[in-house]
């Protein structure tokens, strides 16, 4: 193991050696085996995807945070405290005294101006998230300031509720960098973006060390962190797909945690007396993204037969075991709003009646693009085999997580099944993605769920952009229900299960946090005996 730490040999050599005696990783290093090839990026105003996220959110402190046990409560992270005016337009952030950059650069109020006006700039994938309150490229540097070292003043265009406000900038793109080691780095006005796609420019309480993508991801702490240094002085993520040997090695001691382990793998290690788990429930959903540019999903009927063609509950059992519950609304339970209902159920006979009524009652053939990870691999083949029992050819495209998802992204697939996690704890992140799309074309400047699926939601866009101004919590919730209602019955998706997470750890691991979202899973309090 120190062979692996001081040379970072990563990858899967060591989970197809044969068993030995246990190993130890060093009591000052944490070793995870976690499959992270959705990583594209570094930079905190593109990051996008679930690895990516815990990566942000152990690297990078935010202007504000919430409690993991109870995330209604908010607290201030480099924000210190905040103010509201009495219209709800101007919310002004005190910036925490104290915080340096891992280039020793102290943290101001510009810094924070900055990162937010940067995201808007870049208009990369999550930019939306800061773009919902009326602040563009032309306008963000009035909207957006820093009147001192200490103070930063943000405008937003409408009196929106201010959980939601402040909610949004818990997500990554409220991640605070450095302006001037990021600007140090510009090309061709591209604010750093190339640079920071592989580099570092935070103040959390790790720093990166390096990035191999698909293979691994190594941190190392900073020992000046403002809030105390971590315990564990290096973070080492050994990206592994496969269950089984991330089981092997969480036997052997190889690693700390285990992060993928399929319902095999749990059930297996259940008694062995050096692991333990830790569960938490997730504000991420499995679903299937149906493109609209395709001819045979454009047909509503089509739709609603493949929702009939899912066998629900044989893969939540099986598959999924232990780590997912049915749920079908965009809503995940624990969401103000939130629909527990869930109408669909495997029924081929339904299915076939209704694709008989779309027109194609032998069936069609269509291509799902599918990230190799066990789990995923395992759904789409199951929802292969009780598609093909209605007459659908189903051809899954397999790739890993930065292949599949940039597909996606780019609207060139026929299906997409994949996880969406909430990026803020507030209704309005599943609503203005899934039920919103103010522009369905190619070259739109917004790109939610249901612009990546080409499909225009029509009169859901005006009640999404309602909802949220909507400060009757009862009626804000009546609103919720009633798109989820809308969505579920009309929408280009077969949203199916809510994500479970489930770490297999060493029982001399302590602390490892894991929150209700990805961002929110934290490395800095781990312990070892």
């Amino acid at each position: 193991m120190r062979k692996l730490i001081a040379g970072l040999i990563l990858g899967t050599s060591l989970a197809a050696a044969p068993m030995a005696a246990k190993a130890e990783t060093p009591k000052n290093t944490l070793v995870m085996a976690f499959s992270i090839d959705d990583i594209i990026t570094l930079d905190p105003a593109e990051i996008f995807e679930f690895s990516g996220a815990e990566y942000s959110g152990n690297t990078y402190d935010r202007l504000i945070g919430y409690d993991n046990k109870d995330v209604s409560k908010i607290y201030g992270v480099v924000a210190e405290s905040w103010d509201v005016s009495e219209d709800g337009k101007t919310y002004t952030f005190k910036i925490r005294d104290g915080i340096k950059f891992a280039s020793g650069n102290p943290l101001t109020a510009e810094d924070a101006a900055f990162s937010l006006r940067r995201v808007i700039k870049l208009d990369l994938s999550p930019a939306f998230i800061l773009g919902q309150f009326g602040l563009t490229k032309e306008n963000v540097d009035t909207q957006i300031t820093a009147p001192d070292d200490h103070t930063l003043v943000m405008k937003v265009d409408k009196p929106y509720a201010p959980t939601f406000v402040l909610y949004c900038l818990t997500a990554g793109i409220g991640s605070i960098i450095d302006k001037k080691e990021v600007m140090a780095h510009e090309k061709d006005g591209d604010m750093g973006h190339e640079w920071l796609k592989t580099a570092y420019a935070g103040s959390g309480p790790f720093e990166l060390n390096k990035w191999t993508p698909n293979e691994s991801l190594s941190l190392v702490a900073n020992d000046d962190y403002w809030d105390g240094a971590p315990e564990m002085k290096r973070v080492i993520i050994r990206s592994i797909s496969e269950a089984a040997s991330q089981q092997l090695l969480l036997q052997k001691g190889d690693i700390d945690i285990a992060r993928n382990l399929e319902a095999d793998q749990v059930n297996a290690l259940k008694d062995d007396k050096d692991i333990k788990f830790d569960k938490r429930a997730k504000g991420t959903l499995w679903y299937l993204g149906l493109s609209q540019k395709n001819k045979y999903l454009s047909n509503p009927k089509v739709r609603e037969a493949l929702k009939y063609l899912i066998d629900y509950k044989g893969i939540a059992d099986t598959i999924l075991a232990g780590r997912a519950t049915i749920h079908q609304a965009f809503l995940p339970d624990g969401f103000l709003g939130a629909s527990d209902t869930n109408p669909y159920k495997l029924d081929v006979a339904k299915a076939k009646e209704l694709l008989k009524e779309a027109g194609y009652p032998d069936g069609f053939t269509v291509t799902m693009d599918t990230r190799n990870t066990t789990a995923i691999t395992a759904m789409a083949q199951s929802i292969q085999a009780t598609w093909a029992q209605a007459g659908i050819n189903l051809e899954i495209i397999p790739g890993d997580g930065a292949q599949t998802l940039t597909k996606y992204r780019a609207r060139k697939h026929d299906i997409y099944i994949g996880r969406w996690g909430a990026d803020y704890q507030d209704p309005n992140t599943n609503a203005a993605t899934f039920a919103w799309n103010p522009d369905n074309s190619d070259d739109a400047a917004a790109k939610p769920l249901a612009w990546r699926n080409s499909w225009d939601p029509k009169e859901m866009t005006a009640e999404t952009e309602a909802a949220v101004l909507e400060r009757d919590t009862q009626k804000r919730i009546a609103m919720y229900q009633d798109l989820q209602k809308k969505v579920m019955e009309s929408g280009p998706y077969v949203i199916m299960f809510q994500e479970t997470e489930i770490a297999g750890i060493r029982s001399n691991v302590h602390n490892f946090k894991l929150g209700p979202s990805f961002d929110t899973n934290f490395y800095r309090f781990v312990t070892k005996d």
